[in-house]
Parts: C-alpha cells; structure tokens; sequence
C-alpha cells in the first residue's frame, strides 16, 4: 500500500506531510512521533520512523520554533573576538557542546574589537530572534543592548565585564594571574622587569598591567617607564620593542608580555640577540609549540574552556528562569614552569 506513495520530487527536502503520507498516518502522528510525546502506539512510532530514514527527513527547526509555545528559536547566538584565534574557538567549542546536549544550535560571528561591527552582529543575531547571546564586548559602553535585554534576551559577556549594563559575566583573573607571575621573578632576584602590554583601552590589558604595577610596588620597585610598553599591537612591534630595552644602559633582567602575539614577539627578540638563555621571560596565555622552544616558554594560561561552559551554563540557567542577582564569575588562571621564566638574573 505505502510503496504506492510517490517520494518527494528530487533535489527539495521531504516534509512531515510527505512523512505522513508513506507512512499512512494523520500530520498530528508524525508531529507527535518526531517531538517524542508518550502513549503513541508502537506500530505507528515505528512506521513513522521508517518513512523518517526513507525520506531522509529533516525537522524544519525555524518552523518549528514559530509553533512553539514559549517563543523559543533553540539557537544561541555567540560573538567572540575572532573565532579563527586558538582562545576564541576554545571558547565557541565549550559553548557548544553545553548547547548540543541540550539540543540548541549556536550562530557564531567575530567582532575583530569593532564596536561598530558589534552593534551590527547583535542587532543581526537579535533579528534572527535567538534566545540569548554570549559577547567577548569590543564596545566602550552597552548601554544600547538594553532594550533586547528589557524585552527578554539574557546576555552573558566573557573575557571582559559589561559597561552600563546589569549582565552575567565570566571572567579570568588577569590581575592575580600577572601578579603572581612577576612575583616569582621578583623571587628569583630580578628588579629590571620589562613589560608589553595590549591596548590599554581594553579591561584585560588594564588589568594585566595593574598585576605588574601591585606586584613591584609591594616590594618597593620603582617603575621604569623605559620598561614599560603599553598599546604594542603586533609581534614585529613585540620584538622591536623588546631590541629597544636590551639596548638600554641598564637592560632589563626579565619581561613580562600580556598577550602571547607579544610573547613570540619578544621570543624572536631575544633569539636574535642570544639571550634566551639569559633573560627570563613569563607570557600570558599559552601558545602552540611554547613547550618545543629551547627554552620552554612560562606561561600563565587561562581555563578557556571552563570560562566558555561557566557562560553556556549561566545563560541556559537565565532561559530556564533564573531570576537571581546578576553573576561575576572569575577563573583562577594557572602558571605553566618551562625553563624561560625560571631564569636567574646574571
């Protein structure tokens, strides 16, 4: 009898009426078959699913979201710096694999630190009507990311807080995390520390500087403004960088970089110079082959994955109604010991 029922027309997609008509059930069996509702008798349950693998049939998610109840898309929207950077995919990975097991889809998209684009990508992601959205901010203040909020979108930033606006956020320990780094220089007997910062616009470089300036300032240690290098953009401005302070009359013994573009930068510096060897160097944030290089490059590396499922959980807490006060999560970063930062000064 069902062999009868032609099959849908080559190259569209089958529907749940195409479903239903090779299995020789109602559209409300198929319906309740495919959302797995109880008490559906087993012959049609299994005569469902075979016209199901027969059509290589799809559930249409975006009809299916506009038939739901509670309003719900099942798509999270995801905004980082750059998804093709090593901490930016880290984090979209632990946010999907919180989203998958609860079978809600993630739409990503880089920000490149462009306020301008952000606004744009929310506004987008907001458009395509997701049920929340996880940003690294680019933006000076999100005040504008208000009226989504007030009309039911939850938000959950990482990396950096939110500014003017009352959000979740997830957060690493960036001033603890360099602090502690330079104290263990400070412990092996280095004073000179050089330091390359990110663009002091951004929290986290703001926050890895004042690491450094508490550190020193606990024992005394007068800031050197030749030492210290903030808004340094590039790996080629690292290393040029770091040519300067080993040029100085008094060199520094040891430097410190805040983000691990400047890391390699300074790297190169001091291969080129010889002083690998001789000048201790502690990055923040690990880097592929750090652990290859003679010496091993120290680090101070970030829980990134536990910081993406910290704000996948969050944000699933908030959909499922959650109306506790706001949240500031902060991860403990870890110091990885590979030779580089263990140097003593000459």
């Amino acid at each position: 009898m069902f062999d009868e029922v032609a099959d849908p027309p080559t190259g569209s997609r089958a529907t749940m009426k195409d479903v239903a008509n090779v299995a020789g059930v109602s559209l409300k069996t198929v319906s309740r078959v495919i959302n797995q509702e109880p008490n559906v008798n087993e012959l049609l349950v299994r005569r469902v699913r075979d016209a199901v693998q027969q059509l290589s049939y799809r559930p249409n998610l975006k009809a299916r979201s506009l038939r739901r109840l509670d309003g719900r898309s099942a798509t999270i929207g995801v905004l980082l710096e750059d998804l093709s950077n090593p901490f930016s995919a880290t984090i979209l990975r632990a946010i999907e694999e919180v989203a998958t097991a609860r079978g809600v889809s993630v739409l990503g998209g880089s920000l490149d630190e462009s306020p301008e684009r952000e606004r744009r990508l929310t506004a987008s992601m907001s458009s395509h009507r997701v049920d929340g959205i996880i940003l690294a901010p680019a933006s000076p203040s999100h005040e504008f990311l208000a009226p989504e909020q007030v009309a039911g979108t939850p938000f959950v930033f990482v990396d950096r807080p939110p500014i003017n606006l009352d959000a979740d956020h997830v957060l690493s320990d960036n001033r603890d995390g360099t602090a502690r780094a330079v104290e263990r220089l400070l412990g092996l007997g280095h004073e000179r520390i050089g330091f390359l910062g990110d663009d002091e616009a951004l929290w986290t470089a703001r926050e890895r500087y004042l690491g450094y300036y508490e550190a020193l300032r606990v024992r005394a240690i007068e800031i050197d403004d030749d030492l210290v290098h903030l808004n340094v953009h590039s790996m080629t401005a690292a290393s040029a960088l770091v040519d300067g302070m080993l040029a100085l009359d008094d060199p520094p013994t040891a430097i410190f970089t805040g983000r691990n573009i400047l890391t390699i930068g300074a790297v190169r510096s001091l291969r080129h110079h010889g002083l690998e060897s001789r000048i201790a160097l502690i990055g923040f944030d690990d880097f592929p082959l750090a652990d290859l290089l003679v010496p091993g490059v120290s680090v101070v590396a970030q829980e990134v994955a536990l910081i993406g499922r910290r704000a996948a959980e969050l944000l699933f807490n908030r959909l499922d109604g959650d109306r506790s006060a706001t949240q500031r999560v902060v991860v403990s970063t870890h110091f990885i010991p590979r030779g580089s930062g263990e140097i003593s000064p000459v």
